[in-house]
């Protein structure tokens, strides 16, 4: 990901902000401009829970470059205490340990660096709570 792409979502990655639209209140994540179920074009800014529950997974045992000393690592989808859901990286947990249902709770942490200046990337990932 390139550095310019993580400046933008820096409410997302770095607050967990959520966009609720006001006239339906179905919540996205990352916000967008247009609700696709109602067609609201106004939303109210939500931060997320942190605790979820871990729906589904997948170990990935060839990861990309970025991610090759990592391998392998589980990757699932989260569903947060508002039933928002998201697809994230496991960590702090041997992928054999994983189960569908075992509580989990989102972290700040450094995905990766990017280019020969290093620049750091952060985001959320989910450790066992």
């Amino acid at each position: 990901m390139q550095p310019q792409r993580v400046w933008r979502e820096i409410p997302q990655r770095y607050r967990l902000e959520a966009g609720q639209c006001r006239k339906c209140k179905k919540i996205f994540f990352p916000p967008r401009l247009k609700c696709p179920d109602c067609g609201g074009e106004a939303f109210a800014k939500l931060r997320l829970p942190t605790d979820g529950k871990l729906l589904t997974y997948t170990v990935v045992h060839t990861a990309p470059e970025r991610f090759a000393k990592l391998a392998p690592y589980g990757l699932g989808i989260v569903e947060l205490s508002n039933k928002v859901r998201l697809t994230v990286q496991i960590v702090d947990v041997e992928p054999e340990e994983l189960k569908s249902g075992m509580p989990l709770r989102l972290e700040f942490r450094k995905i990766h660096d990017v280019g020969h200046a290093g620049v750091i990337c952060y985001g959320y990932k989910a450790v066992p709570a």
